[in-house]
């Protein structure tokens, strides 16, 4: 039998060697991405309806809708939706009918709830006035270019596709808050989704943008389907993989704005994506501990060091999952028009912070969502806390 130093010393060589394993696929899984090609746009382009729900007007929000009503596209609608008269958002909304007066934008009013979801009611009330059979779903902190309408709705020429998603770049405002979070989806989050996708797994899906057909959201049983899931993207995406059909994800990558006005919001938002991880994938969520790099590469070295002949070892491994992480930091930076060296110094934090949220998501179900509480069963179901 192995002494008790040597077994914690193997220990700490086999988390080294995972972290440093981990940190070069998914180095890869992003580069892969990277040199994808561009989207192929039709010469046949459905109408579209757009519909966008809001709540609030979100740093940036005028600028951000007024990208989705700039599309180089030959025929499509816009339904904006509030629960609130009073929301601030309106004013945003007529100022873009003003100033885009041949553009069909409907403005939808309701505080009619149809579940525990308030996004998903906003969009049952709006779909009513939806026009198009081509429907294309966007949350209100989306950016996008002239050519976001073709090249998602593309894919759905192809019948065997029933939903067509993107995948996202956090931009954040001045706040370091903000610059944390944008780094938890660009350096942690989407890595991490396009090293499933990269393996196969074909069920990711994100509210950031979500296209389907009509018929194949009726299919399902309509948005009513997905009105008490707190993971609605989720949720859609396995009720229309139910059906035989593919998910696509698509090559464009769309902007998102994300503020973070302190820590404790940061942290509500990502215990709540993280909380909303263990429900849906729960032997996932327990292994996720292999994708934080550098606190694993660091525990690893001090198990290691019981024995000094294989610290070498476990210091080598370490470096290796430093460098491969540096260099995701770097290539999801690149393009970008941020600064390559900016935000290094947070780097150590953010994965450190990382961990302590997965941590952290084990101890409770429930999640803070706009102002509520809400217990989550294991079916993703969402609760209000009274």
């Amino acid at each position: 039998m192995l002494p008790f130093h040597w077994l914690l010393a193997i220990i700490g060589v086999a988390a080294s060697a995972f972290a440093a394993s981990y940190a070069l696929v998914v180095l890869t899984a992003v580069l892969v991405w990277r040199a994808r090609r561009p989207a192929t746009i039709p010469s046949q382009l459905l109408p579209v309806t757009l519909l966008k729900p809001l709540c609030g007007a979100e740093p940036g929000l005028y600028q951000h809708l007024r990208s989705f009503c700039l599309q180089d596209y030959p025929e499509f609608q816009i339904v904006f939706g509030v629960r609130d008269p009073a929301d601030p958002a309106l004013a945003i909304v007529r100022q873009l009918q003003a100033e885009f007066p041949r553009l069909p934008i409907e403005l939808v009013v309701s505080p009619q709830q149809h579940g525990g979801n308030r996004k998903i009611s906003n969009l049952i009330n709006m779909l009513a006035h939806a026009r198009h059979h081509v429907l294309v779903m966007a949350d209100s902190d989306t950016r996008v270019g002239p050519d976001y309408l073709a090249s998602v709705t593309a894919p759905l020429l192809d019948r065997r596709v029933g939903l067509v998603t993107c995948v996202h770049r956090g931009v954040p405002t001045q706040r370091i808050w903000s610059r944390l979070g944008a780094m938890y989806i660009n350096e942690w989050f989407i890595p991490s989704v396009l090293l499933a996708r990269m393996f196969g797994f074909g069920a990711y899906a994100t509210g950031q943008t979500l296209c389907l057909r009509r018929d194949t959201l009726q299919a399902i049983g309509g948005l009513q389907a997905i009105a008490d899931h707190l993971a609605d993207d989720y949720r859609l995406g396995e009720l229309v993989r139910s059906l035989g059909l593919r998910i696509v994800i698509s090559p464009y990558l769309v902007e998102a704005q994300h503020d973070e006005p302190d820590l404790d919001s940061l942290v509500r938002h990502e215990l709540r994506w993280m909380r909303t991880t263990r429900v849906l994938r729960p032997r996932s969520c327990s292994f996720m501990f292999v994708s934080f790099s550098l606190p694993l590469g660091i525990l690893g070295v001090l198990l290691a060091a019981a024995v000094p002949a294989l610290t070498a070892t476990a210091w080598g491994l370490f470096w290796v999952a430093a460098a491969a992480r540096l260099a995701l930091h770097f290539a999801q930076r690149l393009g970008t028009g941020q600064a390559l060296l900016s935000d290094l110094w947070l780097l150590p934090c953010r994965d450190v912070l990382t961990c302590w949220v997965w941590c952290r998501s084990f101890f409770s179900y429930r999640v803070h969502w706009r102002g509520n509480d809400f217990d989550v069963d294991t079916d993703g179901v969402m609760r209000r806390l009274s």
